[in-house]
């Protein structure tokens, strides 16, 4: 290549350039121009507002921000009335676990075969009793109380069905044995009863098998 045509080749790479950088520029003068036209137009909205459309737009703004506020204002009471009514929730819920254990402990040595009928057997059952009372009268005094469930209707939002007992003396749902005694906090669960409910009991009618009949 001589000297001619790598002067031309760089004379035109420098026209291209300049074509692009000129392109580039009317690109951002374009955008530029439509970002002014966007604030004139706001602008002349603005100006269009009579002094009552202000006005009125400023009440709105007000009104909003007062609502807001109100609504805050009742979310941050219904919080401190729920911390003050229901703050040792988690405590009586885990506290159940001793009254439970209480009753265990009871049925443990209610069953104990070295100790039926033995005037030790009788006192320390006459202690837990005692304890197991007390705790129920500390527990209603703080508004919590056991759920009834013997010869209740299943309520699943109380009782928590765990085996079904055949028992034509009672209506099919109806609560006859319970499992694990279930509380209520005022107007909230602690946790729900496990119950046994009544079922009908199945009669089965013995059919005789087709065979045997064509034997006789």
């Amino acid at each position: 290549m001589d000297n001619e045509e790598l002067k031309e080749n760089i004379d035109g790479s420098t026209a291209e350039d300049a074509e692009l950088n000129n392109q580039s520029t009317e690109n951002d003068d374009v955008d530029q121009k439509n970002q002014d036209k966007k604030l004139e137009s706001e602008k002349k909205k603005e100006e269009k507002l009579t002094p009552e459309e202000e006005l009125e737009t400023l009440k709105d703004k007000l009104a909003r921000t007062f609502a807001e506020m109100e609504n805050q204002r009742r979310r941050f009471e219904k919080e401190k009335e729920d911390a003050y009514e229901y703050g040792g929730y988690s405590f009586a819920k885990e506290a159940l676990n001793l009254l439970d254990n209480l009753e265990r402990s009871k049925a443990v040595l209610e069953n104990d075969e070295k100790l039926k009928d033995t005037d030790a057997l009788k006192k320390i059952i006459e202690h837990l009793d005692i304890i197991n009372s007390d705790m129920l009268s500390i527990f209603k005094k703080n508004n919590i109380e056991p759920v009834k469930s013997i010869n209740e209707k299943l309520d699943p939002n109380l009782h928590q069905a765990m085996m079904e007992i055949e028992d034509d003396a009672k209506e099919p749902g109806t609560i006859v044995q319970e499992i694990q005694k279930g509380f209520m906090m005022k107007d909230r669960l602690l946790r729900p009863s496990l119950v046994g409910v009544s079922k009908k009991k199945v009669i089965e009618e013995e059919k005789e098998d087709p065979k045997d009949e064509k034997n006789q």
